[in-house]
């Protein structure tokens, strides 16, 4: 999972200002939620649909899901837009960006070119990696046509990634003056704006960093991908990273029934009322399960033809629409 950093030139700049300046800034905000006169319950009740709605939705199920591994189709064809706006209100970058860094990562998972591969540590899984561009990726021109071409040739999704900042500081207004309306507009700004963001920011990291260093594994992949339970509680279903990572582009990560996946039930509620078609499933493969994480035999085993696949018939099952 990304937070996106975007140079329109490539450059020798070892950080990444805009996203450094942006998301501490919020870390700093979200502090006042310490003060008693900025708490109310319905602020609290505000931050908790937010995360849902633009972590959840907009991140797990758009940005992950949707786009980078086109698991479902969405009905009508503008949904997606709206969708994807919804997605830039988590403050992690445009689409675009988002897309293309997350298709790197499955391509070099745990590799050199992973750009926030956990064998560099905890921290730079994490946060550190978008932090500077210049070790992990520019966000060219040529670097989105090389990853997602699809979305780049879309004027619509250059534009909501060109201009990804606008929803944000748009929802931020908002709640301050809806709140306003309620009679405590600082409370709503700060719980649904500011420590909402920061929790839809690291939840959303946990996946990077978490998920590939504590956990069980059901499947062997050539990565050191695992399923964590609290990761998936957290993210709505994305800390079944295992099963994501042997079964990209499947809507569901959630493959046991006690592996509880929110974002995949939001997929075919959508689907019933007619929202989202052409969902892909997976079909299992029985593979040797392990509760530790991969020897460096075990990774030298995998095929490299366990590169991210942006479609494999073999392994993907449409369901019904």
């Amino acid at each position: 999972m990304s937070t996106t950093t975007t140079h329109s030139n490539r450059t020798q700049t070892t950080i990444a200002w805009g996203p450094v300046i942006w998301i501490g800034v919020l870390h700093a905000l979200a502090l006042l939620a310490f003060v008693p006169a900025y708490f109310s319950w319905s602020a609290l009740a505000v931050c908790v649909f937010l995360h849902w709605l633009t972590g959840g939705i907009g991140i797990c199920m758009t940005y992950h899901r949707l786009l980078t591994h086109r698991s479902f189709v969405t009905r009508p064809r503008w949904l997606e837009y709206v969708l994807t706006a919804i997605g830039c209100c988590a403050s992690e970058g445009g689409a675009i960006g988002w897309v293309s860094d997350h298709r790197r990562h499955h391509a070099h998972s745990d590799e050199e070119d992973d750009v926030h591969s956990p064998n560099r540590g905890f921290g730079w899984a994490h946060m550190f990696w978008w932090m500077t561009p210049d070790i992990t990726s520019d966000h060219t021109p040529e670097y989105y046509a090389k990853w997602a071409p699809d979305l780049n040739k879309d004027p619509v999704h250059r534009w909501l990634d060109k201009y990804h900042f606008i929803f944000p500081i748009s929802m931020a207004v908002a709640l301050y003056v809806i709140g306003g309306m309620m009679g405590n507009a600082m409370a709503w700004l700060v719980w649904g704006a500011f420590v909402r963001s920061i929790l839809v920011l690291h939840t959303t990291w946990l996946v990077n960093s978490a998920t590939h260093i504590w956990g069980y594994r059901s499947h062997e992949t050539r990565d050191s991908s695992t399923n964590l339970w609290w990761v998936a509680l957290l993210t709505y279903g994305e800390g079944w990273h295992n099963n994501h990572h042997a079964y990209q582009t499947s809507a569901r990560h959630g493959l046991r029934w006690w592996e509880v996946d929110m974002t995949y039930i939001a997929i075919r509620l959508m689907s019933f009322v007619g929202l989202a078609h052409t969902i892909k499933l997976p079909k299992i493969h029985q593979s040797r399960p392990s509760s530790h994480l991969p020897s460096h035999a075990d990774n030298d085993r995998q095929s490299d033809a366990d590169n991210y696949r942006q479609s494999d018939a073999s392994e993907l099952a449409v369901a019904a629409k």
